[in-house]
Protein backbone atom coordinates (compact mmCIF):
# COMPACT_ATOMS: atom_id res chain seq x y z
CA UNK A 1 0.00 0.00 0.00
CA UNK A 2 1.41 3.44 -0.91
CA UNK A 3 2.44 5.43 2.15
CA UNK A 4 4.39 8.51 3.11
CA UNK A 5 6.16 8.88 6.44
CA UNK A 6 6.22 12.37 7.96
CA UNK A 7 7.88 12.74 11.37
CA UNK A 8 7.37 9.02 12.08
CA UNK A 9 3.68 9.30 11.14
CA UNK A 10 2.60 6.95 8.35
CA UNK A 11 0.09 8.46 5.92
CA UNK A 12 -1.86 6.35 3.44
CA UNK A 13 -2.90 7.41 -0.04
CA UNK A 14 -4.43 5.64 -3.01
CA UNK A 15 -3.09 6.38 -6.48
CA UNK A 16 -4.85 5.82 -9.77
CA UNK A 17 -2.28 6.54 -12.49
CA UNK A 18 -4.15 7.02 -15.76
CA UNK A 19 -2.28 9.95 -17.33
CA UNK A 20 -0.18 8.26 -20.00
CA UNK A 21 1.07 11.62 -21.31
CA UNK A 22 2.59 12.75 -18.02
CA UNK A 23 1.64 16.31 -18.91
CA UNK A 24 -1.55 16.83 -16.91
CA UNK A 25 -1.43 18.16 -13.34
CA UNK A 26 -2.46 15.35 -10.97
CA UNK A 27 -5.47 15.59 -8.70
CA UNK A 28 -5.10 15.38 -4.92
CA UNK A 29 -8.36 14.58 -3.08
CA UNK A 30 -8.90 15.78 0.50
CA UNK A 31 -11.81 14.34 2.47
CA UNK A 32 -13.84 16.09 5.16
CA UNK A 33 -14.09 15.80 8.95
CA UNK A 34 -14.06 12.20 10.10
CA UNK A 35 -13.72 10.99 6.52
CA UNK A 36 -11.32 8.87 4.49
CA UNK A 37 -10.33 8.55 0.85
CA UNK A 38 -13.45 6.38 0.46
CA UNK A 39 -15.63 9.47 0.83
CA UNK A 40 -14.79 10.13 -2.82
CA UNK A 41 -16.66 8.09 -5.46
CA UNK A 42 -14.73 5.46 -7.38
CA UNK A 43 -15.40 7.26 -10.67
CA UNK A 44 -13.52 10.32 -9.43
CA UNK A 45 -10.74 8.37 -7.72
CA UNK A 46 -10.16 6.47 -10.98
CA UNK A 47 -10.68 9.33 -13.40
CA UNK A 48 -9.60 8.36 -16.94
CA UNK A 49 -6.59 10.21 -18.37
CA UNK A 50 -5.59 11.74 -15.02
CA UNK A 51 -3.38 10.74 -12.11
CA UNK A 52 -5.45 10.91 -8.94
CA UNK A 53 -4.10 10.76 -5.39
CA UNK A 54 -6.70 10.18 -2.65
CA UNK A 55 -5.21 10.88 0.77
CA UNK A 56 -6.23 9.73 4.23
CA UNK A 57 -5.43 12.71 6.45
CA UNK A 58 -3.55 12.06 9.72
CA UNK A 59 -5.58 10.00 12.17
CA UNK A 60 -8.12 9.01 9.51
CA UNK A 61 -8.73 5.77 7.67
CA UNK A 62 -5.47 3.91 7.13
CA UNK A 63 -3.24 6.81 8.20
CA UNK A 64 -1.63 6.89 11.59
CA UNK A 65 -2.57 9.40 14.25
CA UNK A 66 -2.77 11.82 15.78
CA UNK A 67 -5.03 14.13 13.80
CA UNK A 68 -4.76 17.92 13.85
CA UNK A 69 -6.86 20.59 15.53
CA UNK A 70 -6.46 23.43 13.04
CA UNK A 71 -6.91 23.87 9.30
CA UNK A 72 -3.48 25.50 9.13
CA UNK A 73 -1.87 22.38 10.62
CA UNK A 74 -3.64 20.11 8.13
CA UNK A 75 -2.54 22.46 5.34
CA UNK A 76 1.09 21.99 6.34
CA UNK A 77 0.63 18.21 6.22
CA UNK A 78 -0.79 18.45 2.71
CA UNK A 79 2.07 20.68 1.58
CA UNK A 80 4.60 18.19 2.89
CA UNK A 81 2.76 15.36 1.14
CA UNK A 82 2.93 17.29 -2.13
CA UNK A 83 6.65 17.80 -1.60
CA UNK A 84 7.24 14.15 -0.70
CA UNK A 85 5.39 12.98 -3.83
CA UNK A 86 7.39 15.48 -5.91
CA UNK A 87 4.27 17.02 -7.42
CA UNK A 88 5.11 20.35 -9.01
CA UNK A 89 1.57 21.61 -9.71
CA UNK A 90 -1.68 19.94 -8.75
CA UNK A 91 -5.43 20.28 -8.89
CA UNK A 92 -6.51 20.25 -5.25
CA UNK A 93 -9.99 18.85 -4.60
CA UNK A 94 -11.42 19.30 -1.10
CA UNK A 95 -14.73 18.39 0.50
CA UNK A 96 -16.03 20.28 3.56
CA UNK A 97 -13.04 20.41 5.95
CA UNK A 98 -10.92 19.31 2.99
CA UNK A 99 -12.24 22.36 1.13
CA UNK A 100 -11.09 24.58 3.98
CA UNK A 101 -7.65 22.97 3.80
CA UNK A 102 -7.63 23.55 0.03
CA UNK A 103 -8.43 27.25 0.50
CA UNK A 104 -5.66 27.56 3.08
CA UNK A 105 -3.25 25.84 0.69
CA UNK A 106 -4.26 28.19 -2.14
CA UNK A 107 -3.54 31.23 0.03
CA UNK A 108 -0.09 30.00 1.06
CA UNK A 109 1.13 28.04 -2.00
CA UNK A 110 -0.66 29.41 -5.09
CA UNK A 111 2.27 28.53 -7.33
CA UNK A 112 1.72 24.82 -6.68
CA UNK A 113 -1.87 24.89 -7.95
CA UNK A 114 -3.21 24.47 -11.48
CA UNK A 115 -6.80 24.37 -10.26
CA UNK A 116 -9.01 24.16 -7.21
CA UNK A 117 -12.25 22.23 -6.63
CA UNK A 118 -14.22 23.11 -3.50
CA UNK A 119 -17.04 20.69 -2.66
CA UNK A 120 -19.66 21.35 0.01
CA UNK A 121 -17.60 23.93 1.85
CA UNK A 122 -17.31 27.62 2.62
CA UNK A 123 -14.92 30.37 3.62
CA UNK A 124 -16.37 30.09 7.14
CA UNK A 125 -17.33 26.74 8.68
CA UNK A 126 -19.22 27.36 11.89
CA UNK A 127 -20.04 24.17 13.84
CA UNK A 128 -23.04 23.89 16.15
CA UNK A 129 -21.95 23.57 19.81
CA UNK A 130 -24.27 20.56 20.12
CA UNK A 131 -22.07 18.62 17.69
CA UNK A 132 -18.90 19.26 19.69
CA UNK A 133 -20.66 18.53 22.97
CA UNK A 134 -22.28 15.39 21.56
CA UNK A 135 -18.96 13.92 20.43
CA UNK A 136 -17.66 14.33 23.98
CA UNK A 137 -20.75 13.09 25.83
CA UNK A 138 -22.36 10.46 23.55
CA UNK A 139 -20.29 9.63 20.50
CA UNK A 140 -22.66 6.99 19.00
CA UNK A 141 -25.64 9.35 19.22
CA UNK A 142 -23.60 12.20 17.76
CA UNK A 143 -22.44 9.98 14.89
CA UNK A 144 -26.04 9.06 14.08
CA UNK A 145 -27.10 12.71 14.16
CA UNK A 146 -24.19 13.73 11.93
CA UNK A 147 -25.01 10.92 9.50
CA UNK A 148 -28.57 12.20 9.17
CA UNK A 149 -27.39 15.79 8.88
CA UNK A 150 -24.90 15.25 6.07
CA UNK A 151 -27.29 13.38 3.78
CA UNK A 152 -30.33 14.60 1.89
CA UNK A 153 -33.62 13.38 3.37
CA UNK A 154 -34.15 10.91 0.52
CA UNK A 155 -30.57 9.59 0.41
CA UNK A 156 -30.46 5.78 0.10
CA UNK A 157 -30.56 3.99 3.46
CA UNK A 158 -27.66 1.74 2.45
CA UNK A 159 -25.47 4.76 1.72
CA UNK A 160 -26.21 6.14 5.19
CA UNK A 161 -25.54 2.77 6.84
CA UNK A 162 -22.11 2.51 5.24
CA UNK A 163 -21.34 6.11 6.16
CA UNK A 164 -22.30 5.55 9.82
CA UNK A 165 -20.30 2.32 10.01
CA UNK A 166 -17.16 4.08 8.76
CA UNK A 167 -17.82 7.11 10.95
CA UNK A 168 -17.98 4.95 14.08
CA UNK A 169 -14.45 3.74 13.31
CA UNK A 170 -13.11 7.23 14.07
CA UNK A 171 -11.27 8.08 17.24
CA UNK A 172 -13.69 10.52 18.95
CA UNK A 173 -10.78 12.82 19.78
CA UNK A 174 -9.79 13.05 16.10
CA UNK A 175 -13.38 13.80 15.16
CA UNK A 176 -13.70 16.44 17.88
CA UNK A 177 -10.48 18.10 16.72
CA UNK A 178 -11.71 18.06 13.10
CA UNK A 179 -14.91 19.87 13.99
CA UNK A 180 -13.05 22.24 16.30
CA UNK A 181 -10.67 23.08 13.43
CA UNK A 182 -13.65 23.74 11.16
CA UNK A 183 -15.32 25.96 13.75
CA UNK A 184 -12.18 28.08 14.04
CA UNK A 185 -11.78 28.44 10.28
CA UNK A 186 -12.68 31.83 8.79
CA UNK A 187 -11.12 33.03 5.55
CA UNK A 188 -13.96 35.31 4.40
CA UNK A 189 -11.64 38.31 4.38
CA UNK A 190 -8.97 36.49 2.38
CA UNK A 191 -10.56 34.33 -0.32
CA UNK A 192 -10.61 37.20 -2.82
CA UNK A 193 -6.82 36.77 -3.00
CA UNK A 194 -7.18 33.24 -4.40
CA UNK A 195 -6.67 33.65 -8.15
CA UNK A 196 -6.48 29.93 -8.94
CA UNK A 197 -9.23 28.80 -11.37
CA UNK A 198 -11.85 27.22 -9.13
CA UNK A 199 -14.87 24.96 -9.43
CA UNK A 200 -17.35 25.14 -6.55
CA UNK A 201 -19.74 22.19 -6.17
CA UNK A 202 -22.68 22.00 -3.78
CA UNK A 203 -25.81 19.90 -3.30
CA UNK A 204 -29.04 21.86 -3.32
CA UNK A 205 -30.19 19.99 -0.19
CA UNK A 206 -26.94 20.50 1.74
CA UNK A 207 -27.95 21.38 5.31
CA UNK A 208 -24.39 21.48 6.72
CA UNK A 209 -22.88 23.94 4.24
CA UNK A 210 -25.94 25.34 2.43
CA UNK A 211 -25.73 26.57 -1.16
CA UNK A 212 -25.45 30.16 0.08
CA UNK A 213 -21.95 29.26 1.32
CA UNK A 214 -20.94 28.17 -2.17
CA UNK A 215 -22.60 31.17 -3.79
CA UNK A 216 -20.66 33.45 -1.45
CA UNK A 217 -17.42 31.71 -2.45
CA UNK A 218 -18.13 32.19 -6.14
CA UNK A 219 -18.92 35.86 -5.58
CA UNK A 220 -15.65 36.36 -3.66
CA UNK A 221 -13.24 34.30 -5.76
CA UNK A 222 -11.84 36.06 -8.85
CA UNK A 223 -12.11 33.01 -11.15
CA UNK A 224 -14.81 30.60 -9.98
CA UNK A 225 -17.75 28.67 -11.38
CA UNK A 226 -20.60 27.07 -9.41
CA UNK A 227 -22.18 23.70 -10.10
CA UNK A 228 -25.31 23.08 -8.03
CA UNK A 229 -26.40 19.44 -7.96
CA UNK A 230 -30.14 19.18 -7.41
CA UNK A 231 -31.39 17.01 -4.57
CA UNK A 232 -27.99 16.13 -3.12
CA UNK A 233 -26.97 16.78 0.47
CA UNK A 234 -23.62 17.55 2.07
CA UNK A 235 -22.18 14.23 0.91
CA UNK A 236 -22.82 15.31 -2.66
CA UNK A 237 -19.91 13.33 -4.12
CA UNK A 238 -21.31 10.04 -2.79
CA UNK A 239 -24.98 10.90 -3.22
CA UNK A 240 -24.51 12.10 -6.80
CA UNK A 241 -21.24 10.52 -7.99
CA UNK A 242 -21.99 10.83 -11.70
CA UNK A 243 -22.95 14.49 -11.50
CA UNK A 244 -20.01 15.39 -9.28
CA UNK A 245 -17.50 13.53 -11.45
CA UNK A 246 -18.94 15.05 -14.64
CA UNK A 247 -18.60 18.55 -13.17
CA UNK A 248 -14.96 17.92 -12.26
CA UNK A 249 -14.20 16.45 -15.69
CA UNK A 250 -15.74 19.48 -17.43
CA UNK A 251 -13.67 21.78 -15.22
CA UNK A 252 -10.47 19.88 -16.04
CA UNK A 253 -11.20 20.19 -19.75
CA UNK A 254 -11.55 23.94 -19.35
CA UNK A 255 -8.22 24.03 -17.51
CA UNK A 256 -6.53 22.09 -20.32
Amino acid sequence: MPRITLDSQSLFYRLSANDLTGRRPPLLLLHGAGGTHMHWPAALRRLPDWNVYALDLPGHGKSGGPGRDSIAAYCQVVYRVVQALELERIVLVGHSMGGAIAQEFALHYPGRLAGLVLVGTGARLRVAPSILEGIRSDFPAAARAITDGVHAPDAPAQLKRIYLQRYMENDPQVLYDDFYACDQFDRRADVARIETPTLVVCGSADAMTPPKFSQSLVQSLPDAHLTLILGAGHMVALEAPEGTTAAVEAFLKRLA
